[in-house]
């Protein structure tokens, strides 16, 4: 017998979901837009998988009235969206872009018209290009070109948006970006890395003071991809390689935003690695870490699955593949729904923590093509469907958790990636952009609509 209990979301549990204006927007020269370093990294041959650019994207700009149609179709309650930097201040610094304002303005009345919360993201990963020219995040300055940039777009919109993140995972913006050399501006320096982080975590201090400034109601936050990781053996090398991992992914944001200091046993870790002469962290000066403790209304968390982690042969810790292919997304993420509750349990019993929303959860998969208008994607409906159950669990065990935003509404620009890696609800049609919809999308507008996910129990008779 299958016995099916349906499982309710509070009222005031927000289902949402998130994009971002580098992958979706295009229109990279309109309007006055300014390069950002994201339009450069993409125009270098090698650098993106299909060797797409983000310069039309999906359109977004030119058809953000039928994106925002799709919103209203499914349903959603919260929109999570970032301005482009590049949009609203050309060059990072200046007089702003008013045609670009003036975009982010009708969207957000539009969403309001709609009622859909609108959850605006200052920086999601798109810095003007003339910043990084001077140096880009490794440089101190770019903190206060980040504070300008964050009280403009506060100045305009404070009376509409109430939900404001500074950053979206500086982990991969100062790592992709500055140590792997995987994202823009593709630098491989591993303390250039480490000075990215730093500055990012303190401009986003920087960057809630000058919009509480403006907007004493705002609810002001950041948003950190964080992962729970196990070890591959039980033996001693493979739990510490746990340790590592987590002190340099998860708590090397957490630990400064929270409790006022970096992990001392991650600095010791980077130290042996050869990425800090000492355990002094001479690009932290006085002050630096009470403005990044600056209280939070809010954390967003991107989770899309657990790490598993070996000791390499050079000591560092390695992440393994140890799921069948089937547990695997197309981007050899793990499937792993539990390692969301895992997560936000250690959330809430180690930090002095926030409301939480988890901000980004989805999965990229081989979509077929579409079948009488619209796109059989099984594996992510159920993607979905398993870690809602999850966040429901949460929420029935007291966890301060407060949303969820599906990654993400189209098929869109996917960073190195390009067009190869699919999360959208909604697929593209190549040759005209149009916005075709898949089952999961069906599926999330009648989850939404019951604002409950079903829970299948199997038992025999």
């Amino acid at each position: 017998m299958v016995c099916v209990s349906i499982l309710r979301f509070p009222n005031e549990f927000i289902l949402g979901v998130a994009t971002s204006a580098q992958q979706i927007e295009g229109a990279w020269d309109e309007d006055g837009r300014g390069e950002s370093i994201w339009d450069r990294h993409a125009s270098v041959p090698g650098n993106v998988e299909d060797g797409s650019t983000p310069r039309t994207a999906c359109d977004h700009y030119h058809r953000w009235r039928e994106d925002l149609a799709l919103l209203r179709w499914l349903g959603v309650g919260g929109y999570r969206f970032s301005t482009s930097w590049s949009r609203v201040m050309p060059t990072g610094w200046g007089p702003p872009n008013a045609k670009g304002l003036d975009f982010y303005e009708r969207l957000v009345d539009a969403l309001l018209e709609s009622g859909i919360e609108p959850f605006l993201t200052l920086n999601h990963w798109d810095m003007p290009q003339t910043l990084q020219d001077q140096g880009g995040w490794p440089l101190r300055g770019i903190c206060d070109a980040f504070a300008v940039y964050a009280e403009t777009v506060a100045g305009w919109l404070r009376d509409r948006v109430r939900f404001w993140a500074t950053h979206n995972e500086p982990w991969c913006i100062a790592t992709l970006g500055y140590e792997q050399g995987a994202h823009a501006p593709g630098h491989r320096d591993p303390q250039e890395a480490l000075w990215a982080a730093h500055h990012l975590l303190l401009s986003h201090g920087l960057g809630v003071e000058r919009i509480r400034g403006l907007a004493a109601d705002a609810k002001v936050g950041i948003v950190l991809n964080l992962s729970p990781g196990r070890p591959a053996t039980p033996s001693p090398a493979d739990e510490d390689a746990v340790r590592q991992f987590d002190g340099s992914f998860n708590r090397w944001y957490l630990d400064p935003l929270f409790h006022g200091r970096y992990p001392v046993d991650a600095i010791a870790d980077r130290v042996q690695w050869g990425q800090l002469p000492t355990d002094r962290l001479s690009f932290v000066r006085d002050g630096d870490l009470d403005r990044i403790r600056v209280p939070l209304d809010f954390l967003g968390v991107n989770y899309y699955g657990g790490t598993v982690l070996a000791a390499g042969s050079d000591g560092r810790p390695r992440a393994v593949a140890a799921a069948p292919p089937e547990d695997l997304t197309e981007m050899r993420w793990e499937i792993r729904p539990s390692g969301l509750l895992d997560l936000l349990e250690r959330l809430a019993r180690d930090e002095d923590i926030p409301p939480l929303f988890v901000t980004e959860n989805g999965a990229a998969f081989a979509d077929p093509s579409p079948r009488h208008g619209r796109v059989p994607d099984p594996r992510r409906v159920a993607y979905l469907r398993d870690h809602l159950r999850t966040a429901h669990e949460a929420v029935r065990r007291g966890i301060p958790l407060n949303g969820y935003f599906v990654w993400t509404l189209l098929d869109n620009f996917e960073w190195g990636h390009g067009f190869t890696k699919r999360f959208g609800l909604y697929a593209l049609d190549p040759a005209t952009a149009a916005r075709i919809p898949k089952d999961s999308a069906f599926w999330y507008r009648k989850t939404i609509a019951a604002r409950a996910v079903d829970d299948e129990e199997i038992s025999e008779t």
